[in-house]
This record gives structure tokens, C-alpha cells and sequence, in this order.
């Protein structure tokens, strides 16, 4: 064999190499994606059913055992009735009652421990046999301190609601939910720019900034939703497309100083959020359009497309959610389309970016 062909031969086997760890790791990456969108949803039923307030202390390790005994169980239910959503909302609560409302809590962060054990695991792995590209190793432990640091986030929401409150405090609770929302993004930018990508030209100069703005607005948009969830202001003015008999109600600042309205008026939240939807569905629309003028039969005008579908459906949700009161069903049903927009909308402007390029995969006689 010639210098020239067992380059090329090293360079193929190199490549075949890369490709099947860049697989395992994609395939790594996409649990962690499925297993934080169960995580939300679960934080999303132990929010609605009440329950996040059951667990009345931090136990990091000790925490994952659940009482198992009578005994044990009443030694839970008496700390939670020291605080004040037992004395204002369920002081006539049982002890089965209190199960019922503990064991959302208990899986929520059950599943919040296990997926710290799913990302370290595999992560140690992958970097000891050489699996991980260099480029990835230290953002992706960065995402694991992230994960660490969400946990103390999700406590000190908790603690909000312990003394003085009777649900966790709006600021920290939308904290808590876009810090996860940001891991979540993250993981799908890192696990899309290890997949192929379509090498074709964008519709504009202009397409990526665009599906990066969309992306960001998303990430915006939810945040918004946890500030109308921490302050239940889905339970209120239920109509649309009018808000309490107009399309701009009156009342939106009556507290003082004017900017608090945006984030502790019930009103003033629900109706920014609204108007961060109406700006979102048009965004992706004005993108779709563009996308299909100037670039059809694309991967990027069908990815476009498929994006401004699933707004519309999120907006339906959010409209549905709105008109009938919340129910657990709907409300949940639009968390999840909320991380589906989300999720997309992060692989679609990574599909613009590109994936990452190879590493030391040129045959050695180009070099």
C-alpha cells in the first residue's frame, strides 16, 4: 500500500471513528433532553396540584428515601403544617391528603437527582475513553455545574414559600424554570451541531440572526408564563382576543413604582405575555414567509415552516388554557408545547449555524 493510500485509508477510519462517537453522544444528549422535558412537566403538575411545598426541607442525599412508615409520614405532615399554606389553605388536610400532594414534590426531585447521575455517568465515560471532542468537554461540564446550581435554585424558590407565602415567590419560580429552559436549549445546540447539517444556502444574509431572535423570544416567552403562573393570573380575565372588554385594558400600572406592575400585577403580566405571544406567532410567520419567497423546496423554508406550525398550536393551547380556567390537562399540554417551540426552535437556528467541524480528520499527507 502506497503513502497515499494509507493515508486515506487512516483518514476514512478517522472519519468512520468520529462519526460513531459523535452518535453516541447525540444519542447520550437526547436523553438528557427527553429527561429534562419530563422533569418540567412533572414541576409543571407539582405547581398546578399544589404539592411543591409539601417537602418542608433540603436533603440532598437523604431526600431521595420517601417516609416509610406511619410514623415517619406524620413526622413529614407536621413539619409541613408549620408553615402557612397548611394554615391558610389545607389546614383540614389528612394525612392522605398530604400523600397525595407529597408525592409529586418527591418525584420531582427524584427525577431532578437522577438526571444529575445521567449526565455525570456518561460524561466521565465518554471523556476517560476519548469519546467527547475537545471543544465540548469543558462547556459540557459547565452544564453539569449548571444542573448542580439549578438544585439550589429549586430550593431557595422553595424557601420562598415557607414562612410568609402561601405558593413560592413569582421571581424565583420563572428563575427556576428559565435556568431550565437554558440547560434544555443547550443540551439540543450542542446534540444538533454533532448531526449533519444541510449545506444549503440561507434564505437572506439575515435568516440566521432571525431563527436566533426566535429562539431567544421563546426562551422570553416562557418566562413570562412562569410570572403568570406564580401569580395565577391565568385564573383571571378569561377571554380573548379581549382582556377585561378591550384589546388594551385599562389599569395596567396602578402600582407604584410603574415597573413592578410588569412583574407583580396579575393584569399587567398576563397581558404582556400575551402580546409576547402575538409578537412570537408573527415573528415566525414573517420568518416562514421569507423563508418559502426566497428559498422553497429547502430544508430551511420546511424547518420554517414546521417552527410557525408549532407557535400556532402553542398559541391555541395558550388560548384554551385561558378560556377554560386553567384545567391540569390543557395547562400541562401547554408547557409541553412551550419546550417543543423551544426545542425546535434552538435545532432550527442551529441548522443555520452548522454543525461543529471536524476535528484532526484531514489525511496526514495534506497536513
Amino acid at each position: 500500500m502506497s503513502a497515499t493510500d494509507a493515508s486515506t485509508f487512516d483518514f476514512a477510519v478517522e472519519t468512520e471513528r468520529r462519526d460513531r462517537n459523535r452518535k453516541a453522544v447525540r444519542i447520550w444528549l437526547g436523553l438528557v433532553v427527553f429527561i429534562l422535558f419530563c422533569l418540567v412537566l412533572v414541576g409543571g403538575a407539582t405547581r398546578l396540584t399544589g404539592s411543591g411545598l409539601s417537602i418542608t426541607e433540603w436533603k440532598p442525599i437523604h431526600g431521595v428515601i420517601p417516609p416509610l412508615n406511619a410514623a415517619e409520614w406524620q413526622e413529614e405532615f407536621d413539619l409541613y403544617k408549620r408553615i402557612p399554606q397548611f394554615e391558610q389553605l389545607n389546614s383540614d388536610m389528612t394525612v392522605d391528603g398530604f400523600k397525595s400532594i407529597f408525592w409529586w414534590e418527591w418525584s420531582h426531585r427524584l427525577l431532578a437527582r437522577s438526571i444529575g447521575m445521567v449526565f455525570a455517568l456518561p460524561l466521565i465515560f465518554f471523556w476517560a475513553t476519548g469519546r467527547i471532542e475537545k471543544r465540548l468537554r469543558w462547556p459540557l461540564v459547565g452544564l453539569l455545574a449548571l444542573g448542580g446550581f439549578q438544585g439550589f435554585i429549586g430550593w431557595w424558590m422553595v424557601s420562598s414559600g415557607l414562612e410568609k407565602l402561601t405558593s413560592v415567590s413569582q421571581y424565583r419560580l420563572a428563575t427556576h424554570l428559565t435556568l431550565a429552559c437554558l440547560i434544555f436549549s443547550a443540551s439540543v445546540w450542542i446534540m444538533r451541531g454533532l448531526a449533519r447539517q444541510p449545506t444549503e444556502a440561507p434564505p437572506t444574509a439575515w435568516s440566521k440572526y432571525a431563527a436566533g431572535a426566535i429562539a431567544c423570544m421563546a426562551i422570553v416567552q416562557i418566562y413570562l408564563g412562569a410570572l403568570v403562573a406564580g401569580l395565577h393570573a391565568g385564573l383571571t380575565y378569561n377571554t380573548w382576543p379581549l382582556m377585561d372588554g378591550s384589546l388594551v385594558p385599562g389599569d395596567l400600572f396602578v402600582q407604584h413604582p410603574w415597573w413592578t406592575n410588569l412583574f407583580e400585577n396579575p393584569k399587567t403580566v398576563q397581558f404582556v405575555h400575551r402580546c409576547g405571544a402575538y409578537v412570537l406567532w408573527t415573528g415566525t410567520f414573517l420568518h416562514m414567509l421569507i423563508a418559502i419567497i426566497r428559498a422553497p423546496q429547502t430544508s430551511h423554508a420546511r424547518r420554517a415552516l414546521i417552527l410557525f406550525v408549532l407557535v400556532s398550536a402553542q398559541a391555541a393551547l395558550g388560548i384554551s388554557t385561558l378560556i377554560f380556567e386553567v384545567p391540569i390537562d390543557l395547562a400541562l399540554s401547554h408547557q409541553a408545547g412551550a419546550l417543543i417551540v423551544l426545542g425546535y426552535a434552538i435545532a432550527h437556528w442551529r441548522g443555520f449555524v452548522g454543525a461543529y467541524p471536524a476535528e484532526n480528520t484531514r489525511p496526514a499527507a495534506s497536513r
